[in-house]
């Protein structure tokens, strides 16, 4: 059995595995168990009674957060003329279409997030391959894809957490920093499992959400009591 570090050691005397936490009592145990220098995001990974390999069961979407990522979120947006102008308007970082894929294409794309206007889509798709392995790709479902380009921006800007379940049915993806305070990590958590719910398939038996754990970017995994938010 390998040999606990220090660290692991003191994180171990603070948190039980086996546990299921309320979510203020989580977050507060992340801060304790925190002995890095630098800002760290809470993430959750929640198991959803889903099969990820029944394409009528696919889970994807983008939750609005009510109180963001406390990061900048760089957007980019391809679109023209009114569009592109509305874009322009609402504080995106790069609009264009056939100027943005080139620059896509020669690797200079440092962005978080890409709105589509439908008309682009098809011009956009001869990039999907640049796009795609980043998580890039504009998808109609989590709203990227839209005629809205300004309300899409504006959304992306204050803070969406973008999921999609993997091969085991489990969704990852980022809820803010641990600085928050803890009614706003566990609004934005609510916000998220809300939109999931929301986007429960038809074809999904049995309890839906099945297990929640959070985490810090270097802290241990804390399991939270899946009854504080429903089902």
């Amino acid at each position: 059995m390998p040999r606990l570090s220090k660290r692991a050691k003191r994180i171990a005397e603070k948190c039980d595995p086996e546990k299921t936490y309320a979510p203020a009592e989580a977050f507060g145990l992340l801060r304790e168990c925190s002995e890095v220098k630098f800002g760290e995001s809470v993430d959750v990974s929640i198991n959803l009674g889903v099969d990820a390999r029944k394409g009528d069961q696919m889970v994807r979407g983008a939750a609005g957060l009510p109180h963001g990522l406390g990061r900048k979120v760089r957007v980019a947006v391809f679109a023209q003329g009114d569009k592109a102008a509305e874009a322009e308007k609402a504080g995106a970082d790069a609009v264009g279409l056939d100027d943005l894929i080139e620059r896509a294409r020669k690797g200079d794309f440092d962005y978080d997030a890409v709105v589509a206007a439908p008309d682009a889509m098809p011009a956009v798709g001869k990039i999907g391959q640049v796009l795609g392995p980043r998580g890039l790709m504009p998808n109609l479902k989590d709203g990227t894809v839209t005629a809205e380009v300004a309300a899409a921006v504006e959304s992306i800007r204050k803070g969406r957490a973008r999921y999609r379940i993997d091969k085991a049915g489990i969704v990852h993806c980022s809820i803010g920093r641990l600085d928050f305070n803890d009614s706003q990590l566990e609004e934005n958590l609510g916000a998220l499992i809300a939109d999931l719910v929301r986007n429960k398939p038809s074809a999904a038996k049995g309890v839906f959400l099945q297990k929640v754990t959070v985490s810090s970017t270097m802290g241990p995994g804390l399991k939270i009591d899946r009854g504080a938010f429903g089902d």
